[in-house]
């Protein structure tokens, strides 16, 4: 018998399915469960899809692949058993329609079975039935608004959820920053609201939770997310407590604070407003006041012995802790992996990369001369004293002020940058922001007074103010932003395009905070930019990322302005989170002689491989472009075939940028092959084939060839336009879709009218694919 996937399912599967008790709300069919990874030209790559999940009880149990009629049950089995570790899903059935082949991905054996286990079997084949908290848990539905909880975020909450209902009272949850877990966190929240859960019991009064961070605009943002219970919770803050002579907050269900609010000390806000507190707020609640406490950004001292929450947690022991981090286990937070243990729950940059959760990056990393600076005698010192012999990149602006490295700096940024992508720039500390801020000014073109401003808590209400309207996607003004450690978290600006890195990082944790501010997916944002002048990046490049950058460019320009060295002296200002008393070190102030020049020197090129995440050299990356050439076509025929053809050569251009190829790469090989006149077709076909490499002047002869049989002017000089555009641009930009904007860059009618003279819309088009079939003649 001959039936498609499509007749399979609805005549065989669909109704075995009826039979064994499901009912058509709890089987969700063709389930999409991620967007694909962001490729070159605002494309997305393959979505993973699931035929049938099975559903019950608002938990996901099962996957069923189908395959049609003709074919083994068990064909799909191994693509349904990778869907099952994506999505923690238990138990997975293959099918054909005649045949059912369950698999136990816990236990990892399978075999053939009769019948769909029901509903309520199934459930209990996953969870058991003795756990009572669990069931409750588990069952209880997510508040879905506008977005409902992505896969990983669901599967965040289901561990959780188990965790707690099996009496675990710390928990850890590892997802990548930029993936949502506020979110997570409020979904977590909403169902032991409303399945009244307490330390006390199910069903005897809803919980009291507390929300804690170290930056009252991570607490802001949090409750925005919250704001579902605006009638049930508070926000505690010291200064307020102070002035009610110590009463603290207690008559909600849901508590946000800054642990400075709570532990008392030196109480710094955001906007750099200072107060000491005297007493210890924490202590003013009952030892099991709270049920539960969330700690965001929990890598960042809250588990050591003497970190920023440990009396806070130390206090509040009874109460389940659910840590939330962005950051694998690493040295610098060993202590928060023994204080919560292993996470429940890890979601990685890689597979937020991958599934398009998350946008992809690059890397340039750019070297100056003095990168490593030795004081010559034709040198003046201005200020300060000379302790070292060579300053590297790690004392710029923290030991040394070189007030023309600044420049050349913003120079380069403003060079490489779009003029109106939204860039942060990560500098020394308050003085650096500042001096780097007039530096952008001094070089900008955009007339705008506020097209870079500098954020930091020096800033105050003023600063704020730019930072909120920074991550309005509808503003264009700030464009650039300088900080220091202000803005190392809770920025969630969905369309930044470039983060640069003018100071040393020495902290994968700090690293990945800083780098996150990027990651956020915003339409026709492709992919962001690390402009790196430190290095930071190549030092972690391996061990940070979980997934790939696209690739990493060492840009050192020969052309590169060059800069006379000028300083000025500008004490350092430590970071809000670790304000001092004492009076900051002086730096070192050095003029430069006048044969002294900034500059940037030698260019080397690294790719990163979107598959491994290793970084590549430029061998390594060729040999990886040869080794996939042969499986994206068979011939040289074939190829020029391909390419020839707007539809396939989008087609064949979509597979060569899931495989990290797009422009950028193209442009770069090219220049490898001294043939930056030339189209790209000539270099595949030249590493496949070993063919002549054509210019695009040489193939636009015949173009103009094509053209010439045309006896109509109009539409002879319209494919002319199109010659002289392809040999200009070349052929990346000649879709099917782009015909329109052709006639109209060409400029003598509207489409129809140009259609007219080629005798109608059909034979427009076909002259658009023939001069393109024509340039690939030879």
């Amino acid at each position: 018998m001959h039936f498609s996937e499509a007749d399979t399912r609805h005549k065989f599967i669909d109704s075995q399915l009826e039979r064994d008790g499901w009912q058509k709300k709890q089987i969700i069919c063709e389930f999409d469960f991620t967007d694909g990874r962001k490729l070159p030209g605002n494309k997305r790559g393959e979505r993973k899809k699931a035929d049938y999940i099975l559903s019950y009880k608002g938990v996901k149990l099962a996957i069923i692949e189908a395959k049609k009629y003709s074919k083994e049950p068990t064909e799909g089995l191994e693509q349904a058993k990778q869907y099952a570790k994506i999505l923690n899903i238990r138990f997975v059935f293959s099918t054909n329609g005649q045949k059912i082949y369950q698999f136990d991905m816990q236990t990892g054996f399978g075999g053939f079975v009769e019948n769909y286990p029901e509903p309520e079997k199934l459930y209990e084949m996953v969870f058991g039935s003795e756990n009572i908290t669990k069931n409750i848990l588990l069952q209880q539905n997510y508040l879905v608004s506008d977005k409902k909880p992505r896969y990983y975020q669901e599967i965040a909450i289901q561990k959780t959820m188990e965790a707690i209902a099996e009496g675990k009272n710390r928990i850890l949850l590892n997802l990548a920053t930029g993936t949502g877990k506020t979110v997570i966190a409020f979904q977590i929240c909403y169902k032991l609201f409303e399945a009244k859960w307490s330390l006390d019991g199910i069903v005897k009064r809803r919980p009291k939770i507390l929300f804690l961070a170290d930056r009252n605009v991570l607490v802001d943002q949090a409750m925005n997310t919250f704001n579902y219970f605006e009638k049930d919770y508070k926000k505690i803050n010291g200064k307020e407590i102070k002035k009610r002579g110590g009463e603290v907050p207690k008559n909600a269900n849901f508590f946000f604070a800054i642990y400075q609010a709570l532990t008392g000390g030196n109480l710094s806000d955001d906007d750099g407003q200072e107060e000491i507190l005297e007493e210890k707020y924490f202590e003013k609640y009952e030892k099991d006041f709270f049920d539960a406490i969330i700690i965001d950004e929990c890598h960042r001292g809250g588990a050591k012995e003497d970190g920023n929450w440990a009396e806070i947690l130390k206090y509040f022991d009874s109460a389940v802790q659910i840590g939330m981090t962005a950051t694998p286990k690493r040295e610098e937070n060993r202590d928060t992996y023994k204080y919560f243990g292993k996470p429940v729950y890890e979601y990685s940059l890689k597979s937020g990369i991958d599934d398009g959760f998350l946008t992809p990056f690059k890397i340039k990393r750019i070297k100056l001369n003095i990168d490593e600076f030795v004081l010559q005698s034709s040198d003046t010192i201005v200020s300060g004293e000379v302790k070292k012999n060579i300053y590297d990149v790690k004392d710029m602006d923290k030991n040394i002020i070189l007030e023309e490295r600044s420049d050349l700096i913003a120079e380069m940024i403003l060079n490489q940058i779009n003029k109106f992508d939204k860039t942060i720039i990560f500098c020394v500390d308050q003085g650096h922001a500042l001096r780097m801020r007039d530096a952008i000014n001094k070089y900008k073109t955009v007339t705008d007074p506020d097209y870079c401003v500098r954020v930091t808590s020096d800033e105050g209400e003023i600063g704020r103010n730019f930072l909120e309207r920074f991550q309005d996607n509808d503003a264009n003004i700030p464009v650039i932003l300088t900080s220091s450690q202000m803005l190392t978290t809770g920025v969630d600006a969905k369309n930044v395009r470039n983060i640069v890195l003018v100071r040393n990082i020495g902290s994968i944790v700090e690293y990945k905070q800083i780098v996150g501010r990027g990651t956020r997916v915003f339409d026709g944002k492709d992919f962001f930019t690390i402009y790196d002048f430190v290095g930071s990046s190549i030092r972690f490049i391996d061990e940070i990322w979980e997934g790939p950058a696209d690739n990493i460019e060492e840009i050192n320009e020969k052309e590169a302005k060059t800069k006379k060295e000028k300083i000025e002296n500008i004490d350092e200002v430590e970071p809000i989170e670790n304000p001092l008393e004492e009076k900051p070190k002086e730096k070192l102030v050095v003029i430069l002689g006048e044969n002294r020049e900034v500059k940037v020197i030698d260019i080397e090129t690294y790719y990163m491989d979107p598959a491994s995440g290793r970084l590549l050299s430029t061998e390594d990356f060729l040999k990886k472009l040869f080794s996939e050439l042969p499986k994206l076509y068979e011939n040289e025929h074939q190829l020029r075939m391909t390419w020839a053809d707007p539809d396939k050569r989008e087609e064949l251009l979509r597979k060569l940028a899931s495989l990290g190829f797009d422009k950028e790469q193209f442009a770069a090989l090219k220049k490898m092959f001294c043939a930056e006149k030339s189209d790209i077709f000539d270099i595949l076909s030249y590493i496949s084939y070993e063919t002549e490499i054509k210019n695009r002047k040489q193939r636009s002869v015949f173009g103009k060839h094509f053209a010439s049989n045309y006896t109509n002017p109009e539409a002879k000089e319209f494919l002319e336009f199109l010659t002289d555009l392809y040999e200009n641009n070349g052929i990346l930009d000649f879709a099917k879709e782009k015909l329109t904007a052709k006639v109209d860059l060409f400029g003598h009618g509207t489409t129809m009218e140009i259609a007219e003279q080629f005798g109608g819309p059909n034979e427009l088009v076909k002259a658009y694919y023939g001069i393109q079939k024509a340039l690939y003649e030879v």
